[in-house]
């Protein structure tokens, strides 16, 4: 499968013979300076901003110019393949679009989600939909066309909700499990107390609850009918603390691989692949949700060796294509992005946040390219080092 996503900058340079410039940036820097002063204060604050002084969310980014790739000349380049497996799907690329609980509020109309979708649909980079959506899981994996999608699951603490939940994503024809671990409980996140702002206690991105069966039998009524009681039912029932005793719970739920996101030490990774999980997500939540640790790209290489075939995905911090090659060469199988997309999403909905996802790539292929690795497993083969 030869893509070439680097082939992008030449559409943007012959445009440009006819004085077309891009409609959005490509570039992270300028991509969230308009994204700053395009999206409401809230939104803007809930998306951006990190737990307490968000050292660990900056370190995450700035941590990758600690890592560097040695070029190898005189390779032939010509053709390229990033084209990847997981999950029984043969991707084009390793790129994947990381669950984000507020999507569908990035976009002026209420449905980010959607859009998110649209914009997966159409560049092949699977989507993780988020617990906290603003329409129906159904809903959004039937926007992303052929492109396979994986659901992200905030465990409830009610065993019938969460079995009604990922029994949804299952029919729905999600292709794995994301099960996020780290929340279960909000860290401290100074912008969004100094605004009181949190979305869900105002009934935003809940309809995954309000729509679920199980969820309105406990409530005993339409959720529009009374908000209020609903929000109370839903703060009520997220975030159940999981143990390693849950694993067997979890996997009885479905057939479908299930993910462990939020693993950063090896020892955590040995003992998941030990109890026979599908895929190891790193990621420390783009430092959202715990400050004082480390960047996460540091943590990688560790857990990569500890689970051994098992595959690693990858996310925190990774802003551009040069963070998606160094995160393969480290030993990821799968990077995801996160905030760039979101951005994008503010500025121009599914044809923006598929303008970022294309830039992304293209980055990622042409510094392939140039520094003569043509395909992923001469990029791990390369590795990284620490500059």
């Amino acid at each position: 499968m030869n893509n070439h996503f680097g082939d992008y900058q030449n559409a943007i340079y012959l445009a440009g013979l006819g004085g077309v410039l891009p409609k959005y940036p490509v570039d992270f820097a300028t991509l969230k300076a308009r994204a700053e002063a395009a999206m409401p204060p809230a939104i803007l604050h809930y998306v951006q901003g990190g737990c307490g002084d968000e050292y660990t969310q900056d370190r995450n980014a700035l941590a990758f110019h600690d890592w560097g790739m040695v070029p190898r000349m005189l390779v032939d380049t010509s053709q390229r393949d990033l084209s990847i497996e997981l999950f029984g799907s043969k991707l084009p690329s390793p790129l994947f679009m990381s669950p984000i609980g507020v999507t569908g509020l990035c976009t002026q109309d209420g449905h980010g989600d959607l859009a998110a979708a649209r914009a997966s649909a159409q560049t092949g980079v699977p989507l993780t939909v988020s617990t906290l959506t603003n329409d129906p899981l159904e809903d959004v994996i039937a926007a992303t066309g052929d492109t396979p999608a994986y659901f992200q699951l905030y465990t409830p603490k009610n065993h019938e909700l969460a079995a009604s939940l990922v029994r949804r994503a299952e029919n729905a024809g999600y292709k794995a499990i994301v099960v996020t671990l780290d929340t279960w409980v909000t860290g401290w996140r100074p912008r969004d107390l100094n605004n009181a702002n949190f979305p869900q206690l105002r009934g935003h991105v809940l309809q995954n609850y309000f729509t679920d069966p199980v969820f309105r039998a406990l409530l005993g009524a339409d959720p529009a009918s009374d908000l209020r009681a609903a929000v109370l039912l839903w703060v009520s029932l997220f975030g159940k603390v999981l143990t390693w005793n849950d694993l067997d719970w979890l996997r009885s739920l479905t057939r479908l691989p299930i993910v462990l996101k939020g693993i950063c030490h090896p020892d955590d990774a040995r003992r998941a692949v030990d109890a026979g999980i599908d895929a190891i997500y790193c990621s420390n939540h783009g430092g959202r949700q715990a400050n004082g640790g480390i960047a996460a790209i540091d943590l990688l290489p560790a857990v990569v060796d500890a689970a051994g075939a098992t595959p690693v995905l990858f996310d925190s911090g990774v802003r551009s294509g040069s963070d998606v090659v160094k995160a393969l060469a480290l030993g990821a199988t799968a990077v995801g992005i996160g905030r760039p997309y979101a951005y994008g999403l503010a500025l121009g909905g599914a044809e923006a946040a598929a303008h970022v996802l294309r830039s992304i790539l293209a980055e990622a292929d042409l510094m392939m390219a140039v520094n003569g690795y043509p395909t992923i497993a001469d990029v791990r083969s390369a590795g990284a080092s620490r500059r």
